[in-house]
């Protein structure tokens, strides 16, 4: 049955130290509430998965808590670097950081075949490739059929995925709308499923484009207004391009990231309080 809780006492209960963790979202419905409220509660050793970080693990990794990345093109899209990424990486600042890198088209076989419970997910894409030669998850297999030269990953199954989502009705039923991405297979692939949403309604309205994920498959939902902010909601809000290209400079040095992430994330006792933060500066 669907528990409904505050965000607070969702990772609380759910994500310990350690734990692998999932926060996915293509291009929008980025969980940023959630990785906030990680950083609050200090959580440390994570293995942190996701298609394109973003800026959310950017600054997970610039706060210590991650121990391994498992990811597909790590950037700030349309502008540069995450340069708490490439600081732990190159220097080990704030902690070394452990490296899993796969292209899209692998982190979506291997959340498949996590969803499916199988033990690897199959592809073309890696032959012929150098990535191959450094990730030794990469491996490959034959097929029986055809005789024809396979590549394989890993099934991907987190402790805990954590989506961000327009609607979830008072059962526990979730709607997404928009471009979906991975968000169906890596809620399905994970031992339990966290969903942050924009409204909590009686029914669930039809929609066009969306995945209904059924109250059977999620574990918790909180309701968190703004949560995907500064990524984008569609139907909603706007992503906010400006903050992107702000991040750039905050995250480029070691002292005004962490001003910035004190003041802003652990200095507020919530994303509303975040968001009401960066308003005040705004204004």
């Amino acid at each position: 049955m669907t528990e409904f809780l505050p965000l607070s006492e969702a990772i609380a209960k759910h994500v310990p130290d350690g734990a692998s963790v999932a926060l996915e979202g293509f291009t929008h419905l980025i969980p940023f509430a959630a990785g906030h409220e990680l950083i609050r509660q200090g959580r440390r050793d994570l293995h942190l998965i996701r298609m394109t970080p973003d800026l959310i693990y950017d600054q997970l990794i610039g706060m210590g808590a991650a121990r391994r990345l498992t990811f597909s093109w790590g950037g700030n899209p349309g502008v540069g670097s995450l340069h708490r990424l490439r600081d732990a990486v190159e220097q080990a600042w704030p902690r070394p950081l452990e490296l899993d890198e796969h292209s899209h088209a692998g982190m979506a076989a291997g959340y498949r075949a996590g969803a499916a419970r199988l033990p690897f997910g199959v592809l073309r894409g890696y032959i012929g490739t150098d990535l191959p030669k450094h990730n030794p998850n990469i491996k490959s297999v034959r097929c029986p059929y055809t005789g024809e030269e396979l590549a394989t990953v890993p099934a991907l199954n987190p402790d805990v995925t954590i989506l961000h989502a327009q609607r979830a009705d008072r059962r526990g039923n979730v709607a997404i709308e928009g471009i979906i991405g991975a968000q169906r297979e890596a809620g399905l692939a994970a031992k339990l499923l966290i969903v942050t949403v924009e409204e909590i309604v009686d029914e669930l309205p039809p929609a066009m484009n969306g995945v209904l994920l059924p109250h059977c498959t999620v574990g918790v939902v909180s309701h968190c207004p703004g949560g995907a902010w500064p990524s984008y909601a569609q139907g909603r809000y706007a992503r906010d391009n400006d903050f992107y290209l702000r991040w750039d400079d905050i995250a480029r040095d070691r002292g005004r990231f962490t001003e910035w992430m004190e003041r802003h994330v652990r200095g507020t006792s919530d994303h509303r309080g975040f968001l009401e933060s960066l308003r005040r500066v705004a204004a």
